[in-house]
């Protein structure tokens, strides 16, 4: 097994507090086309091996000092299943969305802005858990454990 590489969970945070606030602007605006854009970037973040919405962490709020780097080790594959999930989650409730179905489609839209803020707020990851347990499963692709002390799904404990 490959060793814990490091993850700056920062970066994580503020991906995850834009997709809780785009998320909220889509549902108060009725803007379906946002949470869909919302959905591609998580998309397309997750193909690139990076968050979404990190590129505004990387360009705007680090380098300014507004957010500091919280580096720690981690296995960054379980957050990109968590995000490509979440998008898979958030395109299909845009697509009940411009199909008219409107309590399917802000359900699964509100679930995930549940999830983001469950892990941002409460430093628990579902994706992530799953991940894991997908793991322990032996399902082939999903190749990591938790860092050693950690809880499945939890943010790992940085020591000293």
């Amino acid at each position: 097994m490959d060793a814990v590489k490091k993850v700056d969970h920062s970066a994580m945070r503020v991906n995850q507090a834009f997709i809780i606030g785009l998320n909220i602007l889509a549902f108060v605006l009725d803007a379906a086309w946002l949470a869909l854009l919302v959905g591609l970037v998580m998309a397309l973040g997750t193909a690139v091996r990076q968050p979404g919405f990190g590129f505004i962490y990387r360009s705007v709020l680090k380098p300014r000092g507004w957010v500091k780097p919280d580096v720690v080790p981690d296995n960054p594959e379980p957050h990109r299943f968590a995000q490509g999930f979440g998008a898979v989650v958030l395109l299909g409730g845009s697509v009940f969305l411009f199909l008219g179905n409107v309590l399917l489609g802000w359900g699964l839209v509100w679930l995930v802005i549940a999830l983001a803020a469950l892990n941002l707020f409460g430093g628990f990851c579902v994706g992530c858990a799953m991940y894991y347990w997908l793991n322990r499963l032996r399902v082939p692709g999903f190749e990591k454990a938790p860092p050693d002390g950690t809880v499945p799904g939890m943010r790992p404990k940085v020591e000293g």
